[in-house]
């Protein structure tokens, strides 16, 4: 999974970059201080595995991973080649999905690009550059699919929904906002297009207003009630506080944790928000050298499941042996979770689900 962490300049983007994947971005207080994205690769938290790894006797843990890249802070004009702006659009077309950072905190040290804070706008200056460029993107299509189509009858559909995309994108509406059908998502699929991306909004905070999850931030209310409009997720963070958080070692951390009266990091509820948005889920595998989690979309059948681990576990599938993680942890052995007949039997047509422990069975 690849998730774009985007925004305004001087927002708190890197800073929390640099605190969840800890690698070390430049932070600075003046635009355009990152130009080519970072990129890090963060371990999705999982107390399961460890459980797993002492039943099973394992040699090492291999978590999931999610790569988080922080892209450049965009600017009005940005799509239009404004502060290196094109360079850093092409960078989101490779995320799955975007974390808009937002501020939504005061401090008269850091410059707001536009003078002074406003969430509604900040978004919109984003959300306006995403549809510019897929503007430019749509235009060149409908071109290419005009002229192909004088002899391709089969394009005329694509034609059609190029239409439809451009009508939207000219009144500054985002792709997203279309509700295409599956049929014309599949059609659009490959096209990259900037504002058809999922979007988690980040609402940076200062170290007091965390507590409370922004409820007494007027910035949060705002952003909240924007998010309410496009069925959002908004997740409420302090980048400064991740930063302490991430030189913490885990005991320290749970308790720094208990004493700002959080249940969780800003990066366990980014992941958790990520998974929610994304449809997303993990089963996990085990044994003597390895317990491993792997993430697998919401829906998909055991194959699916093999194929992530191998394309030839997929091809040669014969059945899936599963334990849910539940009952294996229970029962303290995979021998107890069988003896209770708590270990089932699955072919091609069983839906993995969140949790499942499993040992495929293959020929090839």
């Amino acid at each position: 999974m690849k998730l774009g962490i985007v925004g305004l300049p001087n927002i708190g983007k890197s800073t929390l970059f640099n605190a969840i994947t800890q690698a070390g971005a430049e932070s600075a207080n003046y635009p355009f201080c990152t130009i080519e994205p970072n990129v890090g690769v963060v371990a999705v938290p999982d107390d399961r595995l460890n459980r797993l790894e002492k039943i099973y006797d394992s040699e090492k843990v291999i978590p999931a991973a999610i790569e988080f890249y922080d892209i450049a802070g965009l600017v009005k004009g940005a799509s239009k080649g404004e502060g290196l702006g094109n360079k850093f659009l092409s960078h989101i077309r490779e995320v799955s999905a975007i974390l808009h950072v937002v501020r939504c905190f005061e401090d008269s040290n850091v410059i707001h690009v536009d003078g002074k804070i406003n969430p509604a706008s900040d978004i919109e200056t984003i959300n306006l550059e995403l549809v510019f460029s897929d503007l430019e993107v749509v235009e060149k299509r409908i071109l290419k699919a005009r002229k192909l189509a004088k002899s391709d009858k089969s394009l005329l559909p694509e034609l059609e929904l190029l239409k439809k995309l451009k009508d939207a994108l000219e009144n500054g509406k985002p792709v997203y906002t279309l509700n295409l059908d599956e049929a014309e998502l599949e059609i659009i699929k490959n096209f990259s297009l900037l504002s058809n991306k999922p979007v988690i909004y980040v609402a940076n905070v200062s170290e007091e207003d965390i507590a409370d999850d922004g409820k007494s931030n007027k910035y949060v209310q705002q952003l909240r009630e924007h998010a309410k409009v496009e069925d959002a997720i908004v997740v409420v963070i302090s980048a400064k506080i991740e930063a302490e958080i991430s030189e913490l070692v885990d005991e320290e951390k749970e308790l720094f944790l208990d004493e700002l009266g959080l249940q969780e990091s800003g990066l366990d509820q980014l992941i958790k928000a990520s998974y929610s948005l994304l449809g997303l889920i993990s089963f996990l595998t085990a044994g003597p050298k390895e317990t491993r989690a792997w993430t697998l979309k919401k829906g998909l059948k055991a194959p699916q499941a093999a194929g992530k681990i191998h394309t030839d576990f997929e091809r040669g599938f014969i059945r899936a042996e599963i334990v849910a993680y539940d009952d294996i942890n229970d029962c303290g052995t995979y021998a107890v979770a069988k003896e209770k007949g708590l270990v089932r039997l699955e072919g091609k047509d069983y839906i993995v689900k969140d949790g499942d422990v499993i040992l495929f069975r293959f020929n090839v």
